[in-house]
């Protein structure tokens, strides 16, 4: 195989091609950055690789002047995201995860909106035992992050586990047949250790390549009538179709993405668009497919035009079920029908399929952490300690304490209890459903706070909802630091990305079952100006809404803002009321 021939035709390779090929398949000089003692930093080319081990080198933004006064370096630090397929963890796996945050991290977990755990505050000197760590808990972090696939994500699904555990399945068996096969991850964190790892160490990336793919790539599974996935944001999205009682296989879905730039018209969010069905056993094969159709094709000379998304609208949705029926060699057959009913998460106690119970906990922005009047890293520690089933991280992030039995369920209730832990339904509607980003101080693309600042938005808007005699109606609202779309605000019904300190541009109308884009409604305002904005459009939906009628489907029909079914009209008849 030439990997030359997969390098963009259309201009000269980025440089992080060129990166990716020196790196000798992604070792490139981590190990001996790692044991350079003079900086807390490693080299930049090695925090690109890095990134492929699961790993991004950060600093703290909120010490960033005062130790450039001082003349010191930044304050340095690691990310390092767990990759769990399906975001599926045993109370034991829970428990290492915990330890390992308050030995090596700052003291709290994050759950990803892509199911994952992950760490921040690691310094350098604790990579390598922290990785091992979560190595021996059978949990790594290849892949979840790099231009790679990424952790797949699939429906938590509590009140359907029979189905969810095939599903699950499933979305464990595309994470590892799409893993890289370099031996670098085990050399460099595990001295060649290996556990319960049964990958051919004779085949050099045989899907990858050593240019591996021109940017990250995103997979999902939802099984309906829950879209909490958001499987139209995925680079490739699965929808079960189960009949009967049994999974019978997928809708095929290609080319979302939630990443654009500001000012720059050429990037936009997408929504995927469902291009066929496949029996459940070829899923695999269709998944690598793909990958391979994007590892050829996409752009390797423009990093912001380089995923999927770009790949396909420059070329047609015909074009891209073309060539997949060929690499295939046989073809997808009619989408099934299908129907989503929302994409948040069901709280409190649910009684499954398999008479075990599982309990769905509200944890805002998915940080698990102490405060001083809720411990809620310490109640979930106590959990753990007793549970004698799994934790599923939701892709809400929020967590579901799953397959409890009757006589624990007892134990955890009293847990709970002790330590105030509130089921979901005691939230408000629109803090049950919001998300956000990490952003300052650790993220280095942050513009604007995100994680820090959401609960004082939410405060402020439960004010207007109570003013409108609607708390408890569920709208979708999502805030990020920036317009790379962590938290997917490019579907929700409200959203806020940060434009600068301060500053986010608002987005209505997306759908509250994450099948239509929002649309820019005021740009570059503030706190004052976001409750001046919203106040009159709240109150106006508490009284002129129709029966059922979602807060973003209100705002498309008072002409709010325009109805968006494709990213190629996201920046088009932008209406500035």
């Amino acid at each position: 195989m030439t990997d030359d021939r997969f390098l963009s035709k259309d201009g000269p390779p980025d440089v992080m091609e060129g990166i990716k090929k020196d790196s000798n398949y992604l070792r490139g000089t981590i190990e001996q950055g790692l044991d350079d003692r003079i900086s807390a930093a490693i080299s930049e080319e090695d925090t690109k690789l890095l990134k492929f081990h699961g790993s991004y080198q950060q600093d703290n933004r909120d010490e960033r002047n005062e130790r450039r006064r001082k003349k010191l370096e930044p304050s340095y630090q690691f990310m390092i995201r767990v990759r769990a397929p399906g975001g599926v963890a045993t109370p034991e796996q829970w428990l290492t995860m915990d330890r390992l945050a308050n030995d090596h991290a700052n003291g709290t977990l994050k759950l990803t909106t892509r199911q994952a755990f992950q760490f921040h505050g690691v310094l350098k000197w604790n990579l390598k035992e922290t990785m091992r760590g979560i190595n021996r808990s059978l949990l790594d972090t290849i892949a979840a992050c790099g231009d790679v696939n990424r952790n797949v994500m699939c429906n938590p699904n509590p009140h359907q586990s029979d189905i969810h555990s095939e599903v699950f399945q499933y979305a464990k068996n595309v994470s590892e047949h799409l893993l890289p096969r370099t031996s670098a991850y085990h050399e460099i964190w595990l001295d060649k250790e290996k556990i319960a790892d049964s990958r051919d160490e004779d085949e050099v990336e045989p899907i990858y390549g050593s240019y591996y793919l021109p940017r990250k790539f995103k997979i999902g599974i939802a099984v309906p009538p829950s879209n909490d996935i958001d499987v139209f944001s995925q680079d490739l999205g699965f929808i079960a179709i189960v009949e009967d009682g049994k999974l019978q296989g997928f809708n095929v879905a290609v080319g979302g993405g939630m990443g654009m730039t500001h000012g720059d018209t050429n990037t936009y969010p997408q929504v995927a668009r469902v291009i066929g069905f496949c029996p459940a056993d070829k899923i695999e094969e269709v998944a690598e497919k793909v990958v391979s159709i994007q590892r050829d094709y996409g752009n390797r000379s423009n990093r912001k035009n380089a995923r999927f998304k770009y790949t396909i609208d420059a070329r047609g949705v015909d074009w891209i079920m073309h060539e997949l029926n060929n690499r295939l060699g046989w073809e997808l057959e009619q989408e099934r029908p299908y129907h989503f009913e929302s994409n948040g998460d069901r709280y409190g106690w649910v009684k499954g399929n398999n008479g075990r119970w599982h309990y769905t906990l509200f944890i805002l922005s998915g940080r698990i952490m102490d405060t001083e009047d809720y411990p809620l890293m310490t109640a979930l520690r106590e959990i753990a300690k007793i549970h004698t089933g799994d934790f599923r991280l939701t892709p809400n992030q929020n967590l579901v304490i799953a397959n409890v039995t009757s006589h624990k369920k007892k134990q955890i209730n009293e847990v709970m209890e002790k330590y105030g832990l509130a089921e979901g339904k005691h939230h408000s509607g629109l803090r049950r459903n919001a998300m956000s980003c990490v952003a300052f101080p650790t993220c280095g693309l942050a513009m604007a706070e995100s994680e820090r600042y959401l609960p004082s938005l939410l405060d402020h808007m439960e004010g207007i909802l109570d003013e409108a005699g609607i708390n408890d109606e569920e709208i979708v609202l999502r805030i990020t630091g920036c317009p790379n779309g962590c938290a997917r605000p490019a579907l929700a019904e409200i959203a806020f990305i940060g434009k600068a300190p301060g500053k986010y541009n608002m987005y209505l109308g997306g759908s509250f079952t994450g099948d239509r884009l929002n649309q820019l409604y005021r740009e570059n305002i503030g706190e004052a100006e976001i409750l001046e904005t919203l106040r009159p459009i709240i109150l106006a939906y508490a009284r002129e809404r129709e029966e059922h009628e979602h807060f973003g489907d209100y705002v498309i029909r008072k002409g709010y803002v325009d109805e968006i079914r494709s990213g190629l009209d996201f920046h088009k008849n932008i209406i500035n009321n």
